[in-house]
């Protein structure tokens, strides 16, 4: 009778046994190296890229970094499993490797959610037209009206000349300071990328209140009479305001 040892152990056994090791090895090797493969989107174009290295990628503004379900591993599979890769390569052949670019097609919803801008409409409502205000008694009041409601990330900004008075719908402009003449309003809607999105610009005028500016010519008026009198004159001028 054949032992047991001897049958365990036997040459044909042994490599029957190294077999099955090899290949239960090989079977988890790729588990144990297996590394996440994360999407990466490109807000501005749409382009989307996979890869297994998001730092790359996470201080780049405009990049959404998102962790897949895809997993991949860095060792190759060994020469006797290479039959069966084969034979599954049509039903993988749709995986993203570690560095997959895809650009997302013309005519795709989802693209266009990502590349397309919101196209603004924009109005001054107030001042409706083109209008005078006088310094320094009337302040310019504006009012912006925008559709659609602004996006996230989206800002308003009111400029005089060029210059911004405020952020938001409306601004009281204050003329004291603001020389007679023509001015421009105008509103920008801009991203938060600081792109202009949609503007619009209308003329206002500032003149001089009549009252007031009467009351500074009289003055002037008297400062240059006064200068041109003679020091014995001006003595007794001052003399008689003080009786």
């Amino acid at each position: 009778m054949i032992s047991l040892s001897k049958l365990i152990f036997s040459k044909g056994n042994i490599g029957l046994l190294t077999a099955m090791i090899m290949s239960a090895a090989s079977l988890y090797a790729p588990l144990a190296n297996a590394s996440a493969i994360y999407k990466v989107v490109d807000e501005k174009t749409g382009q989307v890229t996979f890869t297994d290295r998001p730092q790359n990628y996470e201080q780049q503004e405009d990049k959404q970094v998102s962790q897949t379900s895809v997993m991949t591993s860095s060792d190759a599979f060994s020469s006797s499993n290479n039959s069966n890769a084969s034979s599954q390569s049509s039903s993988t052949a749709q995986t993203p490797t570690a560095e997959t670019t895809i650009t997302p097609d013309a005519d795709s919803p989802s693209s266009l959610a990502v590349t397309t801008a919101v196209s603004y409409q924009l109005t001054i409502t107030e001042p409706s037209e083109e209008r005078a205000y006088r310094r320094p008694a009337q302040s310019i009041d504006v009012k912006v009206q925008v559709d659609p409601a602004l996006q996230a990330g989206d800002n308003v900004s009111i400029y005089l000349d060029g210059d911004e008075m405020a952020q938001g719908l409306s601004a009281s402009i204050p003329t004291l300071d603001i020389l007679p003449g023509s001015h421009s309003i105008t509103a920008v809607v801009t991203d938060k990328a600081g792109g202009t999105l949609q503007q619009v610009e209308r003329t206002i005028y500032v003149i001089q209140n009549n009252t007031t500016l009467q009351d500074n010519k009289r003055k002037a008026e008297q400062i240059s009479a006064y200068q041109n009198l003679s020091l014995y004159q001006k003595l007794l001028l001052k003399l008689s305001q003080s009786d």
